[in-house]
């Protein structure tokens, strides 16, 4: 395979005749802007399509003087000329209208930005002008959330007049940044070529908005709008899956030499790449490799061109299959799973099996005689934590939290040291788990298997039954972990707590310690853990549980067979009270002993704007929500609803909502951020917080490690000073931000495969946003966001309206026959409908469609005969 890097040359491109000029996705046109924006002028015969980055010093010297800002770029997923940088005073976001603004930055990339002229900026729409306006769509809204409708259907295009976004707008859960919510129209009243009369024949006569000048409104209605000068950090990982084609002119030149790679995703541009790198007989049989997924590598993006230049670095396989479509999402993330080096496995303990050296027994505390055990998914492999819980004579508890000692293995400055930082962090898939460590310590040496030696590092509290702490040691260890239960088993324990247990009924248990110990052990622990939880909230915390969903997989194909929301029980709080106590004990010794350089985690506060909205929607929808502090919203959220069905969905839906204005948790160095106020964690509701309690999956935790031991003078100080000690922590930090999202892609992936192989799926849905042609609702039995289209559905005519300030869709359904009168449903934030998933072709990609109102209240209204699925 070519190296398009030494190969190829981008200046000699130009875009082929016959291919759009379109960057980004073949189905819109350029943005307004792009004919706005000036460019450079041009050089020779070649036209500049985007202006010159400006130099490093101007760039340095603009963000100290304040002529311009830096943050990160987040690209609208499915109107990619749409795209949004944090504003830093935690305002309205800022507006970056059209690839020509973006300026060949892509999503994630930290940028310098220019403010551009006020006569610029977008006019917010305002509450008596909501229909047909032509508005700028949702700043970050999730790709769920975000989907057209489906092709057969009549799919919009990109370039086509957006959905109007009101009240209940919400954002990409995982992108926990600032978002706005209000939508905005053109100052000039621009439309896109073709799209003038988009929203026509849903308008009346005289909803339509008239241009305002930006320069006559009050700054509160207006968005400011810039352009990128310059990438700062390409954070994208510059790699994207996608497809293949010729391209459309066979008489040119370049139809000789290169393809035409369609990215998947449509934020990033499309790109040539040599035929080279193509399969051997693409030119006469491209129809074979239609459905081949590649994953393509941009190498560069000339300011001449539409389109990037790049190569293909791998051919994955059939698109829609499990692997294929894994191996691209790890690929497009930057996610390493390539196997480990010899130079890295060189680091490990050769000799094996491996024992505990003599000389460690006498570094450490040995509680290998008490009754230590792990909790942890039925399907764990690697154990980080135990626990112990020892009665003393005074009716108080002496309580340890034992955690691996990972830093042991973990040598610094060692070519493990160096790509397990690089990893920062364990990768969970539906299927599978990339580690950060080589198996050999994540599932063996370093995991808290039962009855064997292993070292850890303890916190070991005395406490009351009330949980008061009365005393606190922290020291390096050795364990020996009695048994291996697993949530359930443990729950059975707290559910049952006068029940003897048969050994049958449990794993394996060390002779050496009874199961009625055990047993008594993780009652006296639930017992403790719930006088935490409750402290924790009496104190202010916060907690949003959003719904999640775990697989059964098919064990010989791997392919998904069932799936249900995860229960989150008394066990699994039992187990996170704990890790929480250990978490700030450690948090607050570290900072203690290294007030400059010590690796702490905070959590800001809610986005300002962000959350006025959503306590705006909430009065309008006549909740009484107090957002005034974390625990003030977590006593709202936990007194206003009932344990019936509708009141649980209903929590379920504004626990979403309240999700989206809260900000990202984020690992830094006390040495670099000086305002102590700002170290808080504001879900947790405490001053210092850190992550010590799982080092095999994250590299965050073997620094918080080194620390400790080093507090304990047990090592040396670490050889990092505070600057590289925060850039340590802001790779953590992306790191962890692209396992979330890999996460997520990763059940994505899975549950549109079971739709597509066990569909059609039929559920309770409530409604959480209303569009002016779409709603969004939850559905509660599987816990996924899905959009509704109105032109998806058999309709006569459907109506938007708002109820005082809450938005309404009225669905006129067309009769099934001609006696009878068409059926009007209202559709509202919290309405209760019910909705089909269904697969769209051979894709990946699945649509909501709404059941007919009289269709769901007659299943409604049979009798159960006692054997349907309740799953849901």
């Amino acid at each position: 395979m070519s190296h398009l890097d030494c190969k190829l040359h981008p200046k000699q491109l130009g875009a082929p005749k016959g291919v759009s000029h379109a960057v980004g996705c073949s189905r819109a046109g350029s943005s307004p802007v792009d004919k706005k924006m000036p460019s450079k002028p041009s050089q020779g015969k070649k036209r500049s399509i985007f202006e010159a980055y400006m130099s490093k010093e101007s760039v340095s010297a603009g963000l100290k003087r304040g002529t311009l800002i830096q943050g990160v770029l987040r690209i609208n997923p499915k109107k990619y000329h749409e795209a949004f940088i944090p504003s830093p005073d935690g305002t309205r976001d800022i507006f970056i209208d059209g690839v020509v603004a973006r300026n060949r930055a892509l999503n994630g990339d930290v940028v310098a930005v220019e403010l551009l002229p006020k006569d610029r900026w977008k006019v917010i729409k305002t509450d008596d002008s909501d229909k047909g306006a032509d508005a700028v769509p949702e700043s970050d809204v999730s790709e769920e959330l975000l989907e057209t409708p489906p092709p057969q259907l009549g799919r919009r295009c990109a370039g086509d007049s957006p959905d109007i976004i009101l009240e209940a707008q919400l954002n990409d859960s995982e992108t926990e940044d600032g978002q706005e919510h209000g939508p905005c129209v053109p100052a000039h009243g621009a439309q896109e070529k073709g799209n003038e009369n988009a929203d026509a024949q849903s308008a009346p006569q005289g909803d339509l908005l008239k241009p305002q000048d930006p320069r006559l409104c009050p700054d509160n209605l207006l968005q400011r709008s810039a352009k990128v000068v310059y990438i700062l950090e390409k954070k994208h990982s510059r790699a994207a899956t996608g497809f293949i084609k010729l391209l459309a002119d066979k008489n040119s030149e370049l139809f000789r030499k290169y393809a035409l790679f369609s990215p998947s995703d449509h934020r990033v541009p499309r790109v040539y790449v040599p035929l080279a790198d193509c399969p051997l007989d693409f030119v006469t049989r491209p129809n074979d490799h239609a459905r081949t997924l590649f994953v393509c590598r941009i190498v560069a993006w000339e300011e001449h061109s539409h389109f990037a230049v790049g190569h293909l670095a791998k051919s994955l396989g059939q698109a829609g299959e499990i692997e294929p479509e894994t191996e691209g999402i790890l690929m497009e993330y930057g996610v390493d799973f390539s196997d480990f080096s010899p130079e890295v496995l060189e680091c490990l303990p050769q000799c094996l099996p491996w024992t505990i050296p003599p000389a460690e027994f006498t570094k450490r505390r040995d509680l290998r005689k008490d009754c230590v055990f792990t909790i942890d998914p039925s399907t764990a492999r690697d154990l980080d934590d135990a626990l112990s819980c020892k009665p003393l004579p005074d009716g108080n508890f002496e309580v340890g939290v034992h955690i691996a000692d990972v830093s042991y293995f973990v040598r610094e400055g060692s070519a493990l040291d160096a790509v397990a930082s690089e990893r920062a962090t364990s990768v969970y898939l539906v299927q599978k788990v990339i580690p950060m460590l080589p198996r050999l310590l994540c599932e063996e040496l370093c995991s808290l298997n039962p009855m064997t030696d292993k070292l850890t590092f303890s916190v070991i509290w005395t406490l009351t039954p009330e949980g008061k702490i009365l005393d606190e040691w922290f020291g390096r260890t050795i364990i020996c972990s009695c048994t291996k239960l697993s949530y359930d088993h443990a729950q059975s324990m707290i559910e049952h707590p006068d029940r003897k247990f048969r050994e049958d009924e449990l794993p394996p248990v060390a002779a050496e310690h009874p199961i009625e110990q055990i047993h008594q052990a993780v009652w006296n622990l639930h017992g403790i853990a719930k006088q935490l939880r409750q402290q924790r909230f009496v104190d202010g915390a916060l907690r949003l549980d959003q719904l999640k969903l775990a697989f059964t997989l098919d064990q010989d194909t791997g392919m998904p067979q069932g799936c249900h929301i995860y229960e989150y029980k008394d066990s699994n709080k039992l187990v996170e009270e704990f890790m929480l106590l250990a978490n700030m004990a450690v948090a607050h010794r570290i900072y203690c002993a290294f007030p400059e350089r010590a690796l702490l985690r905070r959590h800001p506060p809610p986005q300002s704007k962000l959350l006025s909205d959503l306590e705006e929607l909430c009065d309008q929808l006549g909740l009484t929500i107090d957002f005034s502090s974390a625990g003030a919203l977590h006593k709202s959220l936990t007194e206003m609803f009932g344990d019936d069905m509708y009141s649980l969905a209903w929590k379920e839906v504004l626990t979403n909502m309240c999700s989206r204005p809260m900000q990202m948790a984020l690992y830094f160095c006390t040495g670099v951020l000086r305002d102590e106020a700002q170290f808080r964690h504001y879900a947790l509701n405490v001053p210092l917080y850190t992550h010590f309690t799982s080092p095999i999956r994250r590299f965050a935790d073997v620094l918080v490690h080194r620390l400790l031991a080093a507090s304990l003078g047990s090592r040396e100080p670490l050889n990092l000073d505070a600057d590289a000690l925060q850039k340590q922590a802001d790779h953590c930090n992306d790191q962890r931000m692209a396992s979330k999202r890999v996460q997520e892609l990763s059940t994505n992936l899975f549950f549109a495969v079971m739709v597509r192989e066990s569909g059609p799926l039929e559920s309770e849905a409530m409604v959480m946003g209303v569009l002016n042609k779409a709603f969004d609702v939850l559905v509660l039995r599987f816990g996924v966001q899905k959009r509704v289209y109105c032109n998806a559905l058999p309709l006569q005519d459907y109506q938007f309206r708002k109820v005082g300030k809450k938005p309404e869709l009225t669905l006129i359904w067309e009769p099934e026959n001609p006696q009878q009168k068409a059926v009007h449903q209202v559709i509202a934030i919290f309405s209760l409908v019910e909705v089909v998933l269904e697969a769209e072709d051979n894709t990946l990609k699945y649509s909501a469609i709404l059941k007919r109102p009289e269709v769901a209240a007659a299943a409604k209204r049979a009798p159960e005969d006692g054997t349907e699925d309740r799953d849901g």
